[in-house]
Parts: C-alpha cells; structure tokens; sequence
C-alpha cells in the first residue's frame, strides 16, 4: 500500500499541474474531489489527448526513470504515492475541446498496528 500524507497529495497535484503546463501547450484545470472514506482524488485536464508513461499502463510493470532522462520522474513518484491512478483522453465534446484527464486517488494515513509489549 503507498503511504498517503498531505506531503504526498501535494507532490501529487503538483506533478500533475507541472506535467500539464509543459507538455499540453494549452489550457489545464485542476480538480479536487472528495470521495468516500476520506479519500481525494486528483485530477487534471488538458489539451494534449496524449496519455504519458506510466499512465498509458502500456509498459506493464511501474518501473523508476533512470537518473540521465530530462523527464518522467514527477509521473512515476505520482504513481509510487498514490492509492490509485489513471488517465483516459478526450473525444470531441459538445464544445470541442479534447484531449485527456490524468488523475490519482489517495487516501487518509493508515494507522500503524498497535506494538505487542510483554509485561
């Protein structure tokens, strides 16, 4: 299970907002949703209807970006944190807008097992 934090939903949202503003090339919104059992969701939308890796789930198993890349690594670190975590595209909508939604689910800090002491 990922560790969830207010540390973690805010590198979370902030990797998602930065994966949008240098990569759509347009307009993006943030969106925060409460969901049951005190858990949030995070979502982005913009206008690049291209999901990125690790989103794509195109590659199986998560794997770290190696250190030499320029990119990818606020993604994967989304992914390590996160509960759960997605992206879909776009069709044409009513207005016609496209493109894709990015998104991650984390929940409230779990509660670590009480320790056994022996008297």
């Amino acid at each position: 299970m990922a560790p969830t934090s207010v540390a973690a939903c805010v590198a979370d949202r902030s990797a998602l907002v930065t994966n949008a503003y240098r990569h759509s090339g347009g307009a993006a919104t943030l969106r925060l949703r409460a969901l049951d059992g005190g858990r949030l969701r995070i979502s982005v939308r913009d206008a690049d209807p291209n999901i990125p890796p690790p989103f794509d789930r195109r590659h199986g198993t998560l794997r770290p970006v190696p250190a030499e890349t320029d990119s990818g690594r606020g993604l994967f670190l989304v992914c390590h944190y996160a509960d759960a975590w997605g992206g879909y595209p776009l069709g044409d909508e009513l207005f016609g807008r496209n493109g894709k939604v990015l998104w991650c689910e984390v929940g409230p800090p779990r509660e670590a097992a009480p320790a056994y002491v022996s008297a």
